[in-house]
């Protein structure tokens, strides 16, 4: 039988041992492992990129609502104080005090030797949301008996434009009652009065 001497054995012993270096492949296996790291980073970068992209497009998107949102606010507020001021100048139209119908009500009063020499209407706004009127009329008595003034206010408060207009607690009051002063023609006698009319307040 012939006898065969493999003259390679021992380098291929040799180089099959250099192949199953542990030190090998633990550099594969790290360089793999590296490769692998760098594929997985760059993955994530993109993504935070795109992530970053996204959100400054939303950012965007929601500046540029509010800034629609303020915009439609500011127009609802003016909208709304418009709406104010259209109801006030309506209210001050519908309820302002109306010196025609104060003249045509005092012309209904008559009393025998009353004369009115003067009307004087006193209007104030406190808070610029209450209307306070006062009326304050100037008379002359010239009655036998001087007395016909209580008689000329006793009429103005039974007035329908007074009852339904005049503050009921305080309605027509005598203020101001001169001494008898003698008449300059040499006629009778005379007393000047005056008469404060206190209207209800108006809230508008």
């Amino acid at each position: 039988m012939p006898i065969r001497i493999n003259l390679l054995s021992e380098a291929l012993a040799e180089e099959d041992l250099r192949r199953r270096d542990p030190v090998k492949r633990s550099i594969y296996i790290g360089a793999f492992l590296v490769a692998l790291s760098l594929v997985w980073f760059s993955s994530t970068w993109l993504e935070y990129k795109l992530t970053q992209s996204n959100y400054s497009k939303v950012e965007i998107e929601i500046q540029t609502h509010t800034n629609e949102f303020f915009q439609v606010k500011g127009g609802l507020n003016r909208i709304a104080d418009s709406q104010n001021r259209l109801n006030a100048l309506s209210m001050l139209s519908t309820n302002r005090f109306l010196q025609g119908n104060l003249l045509n009500a005092l012309q209904q009063v008559y009393v025998p030797n009353i004369q009115l020499l003067r009307i004087k209407v006193d209007q104030s706004y406190p808070g610029k949301s209450t209307e306070q009127i006062t009326l304050s009329l100037d008379g002359k008595d010239s009655s036998p008996n001087l007395d016909q003034m209580n008689r000329y206010k006793e009429e103005l408060a039974k007035l329908d434009y007074f009852k339904s207009n005049l503050d009921p607690t305080n309605a027509v009051k005598l203020s101001r009652l001169s001494s008898p002063q003698p008449s300059i023609y040499g006629g009778r006698p005379f007393v000047l009065f005056t008469l404060d009319c206190r209207f209800a307040d108006k809230t508008r």
